[in-house]
């Protein structure tokens, strides 16, 4: 289920704005990733950051009447206090403007590669998109458009640094098509592979100091240039794990198992970085898992229809388990999704209110009734012979690994809910109430522990999804491993305890 190491990095956010719900989305995939990750017993690093030197940063503070700097400390600062929020268990947060662990990092990236003899300096000429931080062919807008931020590209003319991406072509290509740098999901495969078979170009590398409007690192030997935002950032997968001041830690966490990333940036991670990498001779990630957008109301959410979502907003009214459930449960991990505040309001009352938090409050409400509140001795439910109610709990153990395993975020959790349709279906049919009347009191002490146990398994089947929540049903239940900072699988094998106090509590998601 795990290797023995994990690296695991989200994208690097621009932070010329506070975040938005895609940041969201794919914090969360992230984070229930490496969580996955932790529980199955490997040793995971995650990393994610903030891509401060860009032009459309400088262009915001601006527009904003601040410093850069000014601008970048705020958005910065709003990034990591959202992580906290969403209980993303990263561990390390690395900025583009630190001089101390970042900055060397890039200067020996790029040393590295003009050792490799792959950078040389021109005179270029081309259309730039500031928002994507990008120079455009005409092969890539839509009657000449941006077709990600529908607007006009500016004319540059300039003399830039370029890297020689069209020397690593062949052998990009064959590493894609081989999957030795795997792409998933397949479509986005394809999509790239078409790309690079339309023939790579050298890319610009550099900008110039009054382009950049002095705001980046600087090249090395030439300080009238400052360094392409996008080599800058990209190296942040490097610095945050020792490049140029740790070899050793660098040595331990690289290559990434995964970079996950949107939809939008895959050329850049699975074109440009991997031609860098290679002239640098740094080892190439594993996997890049490249996520959708997501839209409001069937359209690319923006403040002109007034249809922006704000996640903070959202986790103020109904928590940030809310949210995490949401994007996890509807987006679909290969595709697009959609968010309105109607759809998550219907989402959480069915899934999390009616279906999670009522089997929770049914089962504990039991306990405390005709049990006192604790654990009844019983026999352990999986020797049992026709129990029903875990007949089919290794299917859908197997079925929760291979989805996760391929980044099916929502598949996982079909499965985890068809238990919890199992356990409300096994109190319908055994009826405990009918069994405490009649007085069939063993019966209703196995029917009683077993439903327990099947709490206590949903509990760590959510665990990755739902940290806060499984720490709560691990409280509630007494049960140790499932309050750990990183617990392992094996401990769902240990069984409740006989008289262990069950607490009953407020709602584990109050209906809205």
């Amino acid at each position: 289920m795990g290797e023995e190491k994990f690296y695991v990095t989200a994208a690097i956010p621009y932070v010329n704005a506070p975040p938005h719900m895609g940041h969201a989305l794919e914090f969360v995939q992230a984070d229930t990733i490496a969580r996955f990750q932790r529980l199955s017993g490997a040793d995971v690093f995650f990393v994610t950051g903030a891509d401060e030197n860009a032009l459309k940063n400088v262009l915001a503070a601006k527009k904003q009447k601040k410093s850069v700097k000014a601008l970048c400390d705020e958005n910065t600062k709003k990034f990591v206090e959202f992580i906290k929020i969403l209980n993303i268990s990263i561990n390390e947060f690395r900025r583009g403007s630190d001089k101390k662990l970042h900055w060397p990092g890039v200067w020996e990236l790029w040393k590295r590669c003009d050792k490799a003899g792959d950078i040389y300096k021109k005179s270029y000429k081309g259309f730039y998109c500031v928002g994507c931080e990008s120079f455009k062919t005409k092969r890539d807008l839509v009657d000449g458009f941006c077709p990600y931020h529908k607007e006009k590209p500016e004319l540059v003319e300039e003399e830039n640094y370029f890297f020689k991406l069209s020397k690593y072509q062949k052998i990009i290509e064959k590493l894609i098509e081989t999957d030795e740098v795997k792409i998933i999901p397949e479509h986005r495969k394809k999509e790239i592979l078409t790309f690079i078979k339309m023939g790579l170009e050298d890319f610009s590398i550099s900008r110039s100091q009054k382009r950049a409007r002095g705001w980046g690192i600087p090249v090395p030997g030439d300080e009238s240039q400052i360094i392409y935002v996008w080599y800058d950032a990209l190296t942040i997968y490097l610095t945050a794990i020792g490049l140029s001041y740790d070899n050793e830690l660098l040595r331990r966490w690289w290559p990434a198992q995964l970079h996950e990333i949107g939809k939008d940036i895959i050329r850049f991670h699975a074109v440009y970085w991997i031609g860098m990498l290679l002239s640098a001779h740094l080892s190439l990630p594993r996997e890049i898992f490249v996520h959708g957008f997501i839209t409001s109301g069937g359209h690319k959410m923006s403040k002109s229809l007034g249809n922006v979502v704000d996640p903070m907003e959202i986790i103020k009214k109904y928590g940030s388990e809310g949210l995490r459930f949401y994007l996890l449960r509807e987006i679909p991990a290969y595709q697009d999704g959609d968010f309105t505040e109607r759809r998550f309001k219907e989402v959480y009352n069915s899934d999390l209110a009616n279906g999670l938090g009522n089997l929770f409050a049914r089962i504990t409400t039991l306990v405390k009734r005709y049990f006192n509140g604790r654990v009844p001795k019983a026999q352990n439910p999986y020797e049992v012979p026709k129990i029903g109610l875990f007949e089919k709990l290794e299917v859908y153990q197997k079925h929760y690994e291979k989805s996760l395993g391929e980044y099916k975020f929502n598949e996982a959790l079909v499965g985890v809910f068809s238990f919890i349709a199992d356990c409300d279906k096994y109190i319908d049919i055994n009826q405990p109430w009918v069994l405490a009347k009649t007085e069939q009191k063993e019966r209703l002490a196995q029917v009683t522990f077993n439903l327990l146990e099947g709490l206590h398994q949903i509990g760590w089947f959510l665990l990755p999804f739902l940290p806060k929540t499984s720490v709560e049903i691990g409280k509630r239940l007494g049960v140790e491993g499932l309050q750990k900072t990183n617990p392992h699988i094996e401990e769902a094998d240990v069984l409740l305890g006989t008289g262990v106090k069950i607490t009953v509590g407020k709602p584990l998601f109050p209906r809205i």
